[in-house]
C-alpha cells in the first residue's frame, strides 16, 4: 500500500529558510550558462522501448520557482539547472544534448560526419539524442566514437549511434583510454549485483518525482533504464600529449587514470579552442567513494591531474565542457573553474591526512573539517553528488582502512545482534521508540535514525519503530543538499512504508558480459562459489581456447575456484573446447548442458564435474534488504 509523504517538520523548514537567506542565489551565472546556445528542445522529452518508458525528463517540470520546505534550496537550484534539456551549441562545430540521461552526449562535427563523445547509458536515449542533433544539424553520419572513461553512463548507449559492423569495417573508430574495457566490464560484473541494488537507492529508482520525492541526483537527474551495450575500443590512448585526427578533427589527449575513474582522459580540440574535461571538473563536488559502492578514488591524483590540465591547455582554451552539466566560457573563467576544482580535491586530501596523522578518525574528520571560504562560496564546489562528509570518510578508508585503531571497534557485533543488545540496554523497543520520538521533535534526526535502526534490526516487525524511522529518514532527505543522500533517505522511507523494490537498471547486460576475458569469466564464477557448501568438493576442468591457442586448468578445492595457464601433467575431469567469444557467452547461458550447447562449447570427459560446480554456485540477490535485516 502506498503511503503519502509528510510535510517538512519545523526544524527542517527553519534550516531551509536559513539557507535561502545565506546562500548567494543572486548569482545567476550558472543559469545563463546552462541556457546559452540552446537550439531546440525535445518535446515531449520521453523515450520508449518495447517495454515502456526508459526516460522521461518531463516528470521534472515541477522544478519551477522557489524551493518548497521539503527540498534543500541549494539542491533545488542545482536540479533546476540540470533538468534543462535540449540541443545546445558549445561553440560552432561542437554541440551537446543535455537532459536525455544522467550524462551529456557531445557531437563534434568533422569534415564528412560527426564524432560522438560519451553516448549515454542506453541505446534508446543515445539514438534519441542523435536524432535531435540530426534534425537541426543535418543527416551527418557518425564517423567516430569516443569514450572519456569507463563508467556505464559514458558508453552504454553506443549501439544507439553506431553499429558493430561499421566499427569492424573501419568506418567508425572507437577511441578510449588505456585499459578501458577491463575496467568497464569488471565494475559492472564483479560487484555489479550489489552496486546495482544500491544504485537503485542512489538514483531514487522507486521514488515519485516531485517536491516530496525525487528531484535529481545532483550530477544528472537520474539514470535511464534502457538497453546497455558495449563496443570495445579500436584505438587506445596511452600517453598524455598523444594527438589523433579523426574525420579532420584534431584532438590532443591528457591521460587522467585513477581520478574520477580508473581509466579516464581529457580531450583538447585545438582548432575549436575547446576542452572536454570528461568528469574530472563538473559543477559539483564529485564522489571519492560513490554511495553505490566502488574502489575509493584518489583525490591526490585528481588534484594533480587538474594542475596538469591548466598547464597544458589553460592558455589555449576558450570553453570547457564536460560529460555532465553545462559549459564554462571565457579563458579566464575556464582557468578559475579548473583551479577551484583542483583546490577542492587537494584540500580534502591534504587536510584529511594532516588530521589522520594527529590521530583523528574518519568520522571525526568529517564532522570537523570545513572548506575555506573561497571554496565554500563557489556553487560548483557544493556537495550535490559527492559530499564533504562522505568523501572525507573515503579518504580515511583509502589510507587507513575500516579500523580506526580503537580496540572496542575491532570485533563489534553485526547489526542484528548489536541491535538486540542496544534495545535491551535502553529499556526495550517501546522505550527506545518513545525516546526517539522526543529526539525527532527536538530536530535530532541523525540520532533518532541511529537508535531506531537498532530497533528495526532487533525487531523487524515493530510497527511503530518502522513508521518513525521512515518519518525520520524522510526529514533527513528533505534537508539534504546532496541529491544522492536525499534519494537514499527517501528510498529507505519507501521500503519501510511500502516494502522492498528491485533494481531497474541492470548494467551487467549481455553485451557487457560478452566482453569478459577468460580470466575475468573465471573470476566471475569464483566469486559465486558457496564456500562452506564447496568445502569437500574437488574437481578439475581444462579450458582450451582454439582461436587464441590458450589453455587453462580450473581447480575447485577447499571452497576456492583457482585457475592457471601453466601446462598440466595430469588429465582434468572434464575439458571444455571453445573460442574466446563462445566461452564468454557462458556468463549468460550458464554451465548447464543446455547453456554449453547454446554457447557452442564442446565438452569431453566426466560431465558430472560440471554439475558439481554448478551445484555450489550461489548467485547474488538483486533485491537484498538494506534498511531491514
Amino acid at each position: 500500500m502506498t503511503s503519502l509523504p509528510k510535510a517538512a517538520q519545523p526544524f527542517i523548514a527553519q534550516q531551509q529558510a536559513q539557507l535561502r537567506d545565506r546562500l548567494p542565489f543572486s548569482d545567476v551565472q550558472d543559469s545563463e550558462d546552462a541556457m546559452r546556445g540552446l537550439i531546440a528542445r525535445r518535446m515531449p522529452n520521453a523515450v520508449h522501448d518495447d517495454g515502456g518508458i526508459v526516460w522521461d525528463n518531463d516528470t521534472y517540470a515541477f522544478l519551477k520557482g522557489d524551493a518548497p520546505d521539503t527540498v534543500n534550496p541549494s539542491l533545488w537550484r542545482q536540479s533546476q539547472l540540470v533538468a534543462e534539456q535540449g540541443l545546445f551549441e558549445v561553440v560552432e562545430g561542437i554541440y551537446q544534448v543535455r537532459g536525455l540521461d544522467l550524462s551529456n552526449i557531445t557531437f563534434v562535427e568533422g569534415t564528412t560526419g560527426v564524432i560522438v563523445i560519451d553516448p549515454l547509458i542506453s541505446t534508446e536515449t543515445a539514438a534519441a539524442a542523435l536524432a535531435l542533433y540530426r534534425e537541426h544539424r543535418g543527416e551527418r553520419p557518425v564517423t567516430g566514437v569516443l569514450y572519456t572513461h569507463s563508467h556505464v553512463d559514458h558508453f552504454g548507449g553506443v549501439k544507439g549511434v553506431t553499429t558493430q559492423e561499421d566499427v569492424d569495417a573501419g568506418r567508425v573508430p572507437v577511441i578510449a583510454p588505456q585499459d578501458f574495457t577491463e575496467h568497464a566490464v569488471a565494475e559492472n560484473v564483479y560487484a555489479g549485483t550489489a552496486m546495482g541494488r544500491r544504485a537503485a537507492y542512489m538514483y531514487g529508482a522507486a521514488l515519485a518525482r516531485g517536491p516530496q520525492g525525487a528531484v535529481g541526483a545532483g550530477l544528472g537527474q537520474t539514470t535511464s533504464t534502457g538497453t546497455v551495450t558495449l563496443i570495445p575500443p579500436t584505438l587506445s590512448i596511452t600517453t598524455t600529449g598523444q594527438e589523433e585526427t579523426v574525420d579532420g578533427v584534431r584532438m590532443v589527449f591528457q591521460m587522467a587514470p585513477n581520478t574520477e575513474a580508473p581509466a579516464e582522459l581529457l580531450i583538447h580540440f585545438p582548432d575549436f579552442k575547446a576542452l572536454c574535461t570528461a568528469e574530472d571538473a563538473t559543477h559539483t563536488l564529485h564522489n571519492l567513494l560513490t554511495l553505490r559502492g566502488a574502489v575509493v578514488r584518489d583525490p591526490h591524483a585528481w588534484s594533480h591531474a587538474l594542475t596538469e590540465t591548466v598547464d597544458l591547455f589553460g592558455e589555449s582554451t576558450d570553453v570547457a565542457f564536460a560529460s555532465h552539466h553545462w559549459p564554462t566560457w571565457g579563458q579566464e573563467r575556464v582557468v578559475a573553474f579548473l583551479e577551484i576544482q583542483r583546490d577542492l580535491y587537494g584540500y580534502l586530501h591534504d587536510q584529511s591526512l594532516r588530521l589522520i596523522n594527529k590521530g583523528w578518525t574518519g568520522i571525526e574528520i568529517a564532522e570537523h573539517l570545513q572548506l575555506p571560504p573561497a571554496l565554500e562560496n563557489a556553487w560548483n564546489t557544493h556537495g550535490y553528488y559527492g559530499s564533504v562528509s562522505h568523501n572525507l570518510k573515503a579518504i580515511y578508508q583509502r589510507y587507513m582502512g575500516w579500523f580506526d585503531g580503537n580496540p572496542a571497534h575491532l570485533w563489534q557485533h553485526p547489526p542484528v545482534e548489536a541491535g538486540k543488545r542496544y534495545v535491551e540496554f535502553m529499556g526495550g523497543a517501546d522505550a527506545v521508540v518513545d525516546k526517539a520520538r522526543g529526539s525527532c521533535e527536538a530536530g535530532d534526526f541523525r540520532w533518532a535514525a541511529e537508535v531506531l535502526s537498532h530497533v528495526v534490526f532487533a525487531e523487524p516487525g515493530h510497527t511503530a519503530a518502522r513508521a518513525l524511522l521512515a518519518d525520520t529518514f524522510e526529514q533527513l532527505g528533505y534537508g539534504a543538499e546532496n541529491g544522492t543522500w536525499r534519494n537514499f533517505y527517501l528510498s529507505g522511507t519507501t521500503e519501510l512504508r511500502e516494502g522492498q523494490f528491485g533494481t531497474p537498471t541492470v548494467t551487467a547486460s549481455a553485451d557487457i558480459v560478452a566482453h569478459l576475458t577468460p580470466t575475468m569469466l573465471f573470476d566471475a564464477i569464483a566469486i559465486q562459489i558457496d564456500g562452506p557448501k564447496a568445502w569437500d568438493e574437488k574437481l578439475t576442468i581444462d579450458v582450451h581456447l582454439t582461436d587464441v591457442d590458450e589453455r587453462y586448468r580450473l581447480r575447485l578445492q577447499n571452497g576456492v575456484l583457482s585457475y592457471t595457464p601453466a601446462p598440466q601433467k595430469t588429465a582434468a575431469d572434464v575439458t571444455l573446447t571453445s573460442t574466446v567469444h563462445a566461452l564468454s557467452e557462458l556468463a549468460v547461458t550458464g554451465l548447464t548442458p543446455e547453456g554449453l550447447d547454446r554457447a557452442g562449447v564442446q565438452v569431453e570427459g566426466d560431465t558430472s564435474a560440471l554439475h558439481q560446480l554448478t551445484s555450489v554456485l550461489d548467485p547474488g540477490d538483486q533485491d537484498f534488504p538494506i534498511v531491514t535485516p
